[in-house]
Order: structure tokens, then sequence, then C-alpha cells
């Protein structure tokens, strides 16, 4: 790696590394793009794809990031936006944990789903775009559903869970799981023109004050649906949340849900009073 590192420095220009150079040492060392981009963050030098990130976020910071795995549990609306931008911020090690194929309902609004990738598991396209998009990150696809049987093995090591899914249930096990497994967790929904966006750390119950009154059902998405963007803005508001939690900057939204209007053009927050809640059943 001394070599390699060596050449690195020899490429590197005002403290920034181009992606030709990254790609050539990684060819050249014959190591991975991932290990690339961490001797480089070690050692103060930047990949030129974050030099736009450099103002809020350094190279220490970034580096933080990339040190990071971060567990998208759904990736279909909220999920695909979810796994971009977090690809594109540097994230070093994702998660992509969904159990479906896409069909030709997904194409409206899920930026994963192309005519092409119709039967395909969601998953699987999700690996290959972030391939595509920023080969230094390490996806791995699962498959499967999550649940309380299987929720810790799948965020074993996990920095941080985001919540994608569609199902209400699901997310309160997820929020459960979280919770024991002492793991913060970003939640998100969306129904039509509107969606909503919350942090949950260890030992808060706001996802389930959230949902306290619900009896039966998966939630109102399946009522009111999704257009394009709705999606695109509450993961987006997801993955700041995230990289906020991760980098320990400005002050997530712990506590409290942001509600999102798009029809109306309104946001507003609301406060939830952490009242003891009967969680699921975990044995």
């Amino acid at each position: 790696m001394h070599n390699a590192l060596v050449f690195l420095k020899e490429q590197t220009k005002d403290g920034l590394l181009s992606w030709r150079a990254q790609d050539t040492t990684a060819k050249l060392f014959d190591i991975s793009h991932a290990a690339v981009e961490w001797l480089a963050l070690q050692n103060g030098i930047l990949p030129a794809r974050y030099q736009r990130n450099r103002s809020m976020i350094g190279v220490e910071d970034q580096l933080r990031l990339f040190q990071s795995r971060v567990a998208v549990i759904g990736c279909g609306g909220l999920g695909g936006y979810v796994l971009e931008e977090l690809a594109r911020l540097g994230v070093g090690q994702i998660v992509a944990i969904d159990p479906d194929i896409f069909e030709e309902h997904n194409l409206n609004r899920q930026i994963l789903s192309t005519p092409a990738s119709l039967g395909q598991p969601k998953v699987a396209v999700a690996a290959e775009r972030l391939a595509q998009v920023n080969p230094a990150v390490t996806v791995t696809p699962i498959e499967d559903a999550f649940c309380l049987t299987n929720g810790f093995e799948l965020l074993a090591g996990v920095s941080i869970a985001v919540d994608a899914l569609d199902s209400i249930p699901y997310r309160l096990q997820l929020a459960e799981v979280c919770t024991l497994a002492g793991i913060p967790m970003v939640h998100g929904a969306i129904g039509g023109w509107y969606g909503h966006v919350a942090t949950q750390f260890p030992g808060e119950t706001t996802v389930q004050n959230i949902y306290r009154h619900w009896v039966a059902g998966k939630g109102i998405e399946q009522q009111l649906g999704n257009p394009s963007f709705t999606p695109a803005v509450v993961a987006s508001l997801e993955v700041a949340e995230v990289c906020k939690v991760l980098l320990g900057k400005g002050e997530p939204l712990r506590n409290r849900k942001l509600s999102i209007d798009l029809l109306e053009m309104e946001m507003h927050e609301i406060s939830y009073a952490e009242v003891p809640v009967k969680l699921v059943n975990a044995a």
C-alpha cells in the first residue's frame, strides 16, 4: 500500500484526486476502488468527486462517512432515492434490503425502475446502479423481508438504519429492533402530496407514537398512491438526517416529526411527548 500511496500523492492536485487517478491506482496496484478511497481519505486527500462537499464536509468528515455502514430497508420509491444519494454522498458501506421485484406500477416514481429492470430483484438493480454511480461504495444486497426474526442479523454492524418501508407493521418492528440493538433510525413515509420524516434514537418512541392510533392496513400510501416527486423530497430529507447523525452535526428531528404538504407547499413540525409505548413482542 505504500507504493500506492506514493502514486496517489503524485497524482493529487490542490488536495484533490481525480477519478481517473483513482481508477488507475486500483488497476495498477490490483486493489479495490474502496481501498483506494480509504487510502486517500486517511492521508488527507479528497477524491475530486466530493469537492463540492468540502465547504460543509471536510476530509475528516468524508472519511467518517466512508467508514459508516447504513442499512436501507425498502428499495422502492423512498429507498431508491435514499440509496442513490447515500452513494453520491460517499457513505462507504450500504446494506440494501428488499424482497420484491420491479413491477410496471413502479415506473412512475421509483428511480431505480426502468422497463429493462421489470421482473428483476430491486436489491440487485440497486447494487448494479450504485456500482456505476460510485464504485468505491460497497453494497450488500439482501433479497429478504425485514422482520423481528431476522432484524438483528440484517442490521449487524450498522451505524444507522433508514426506514423506506411501505408497511406500518414492519416499520414498527424496525423501530423496535433498532432500539434493542442500539441503532438510530431515520423514518420516512409518503402518500400522495404528503409525507413526513422523523429521527429516532435508541430509547425513544417517536415512531411508535406517530402510529399509536394505527389499527390495521399498510397505510395511507395505498389509498393516495404516489407521484414522482413526493418520494424524492422525503428521501432527500431522510438522507440529510442520516448525514447529520453520522457526522454529529446540526439538530436531528428527535422527538418530533416534520410533516410535508407539497400541495399547499407547507411544512409543519409536530412534537411528540415521550410516553411509554408497548413494544411488539420480540419473542
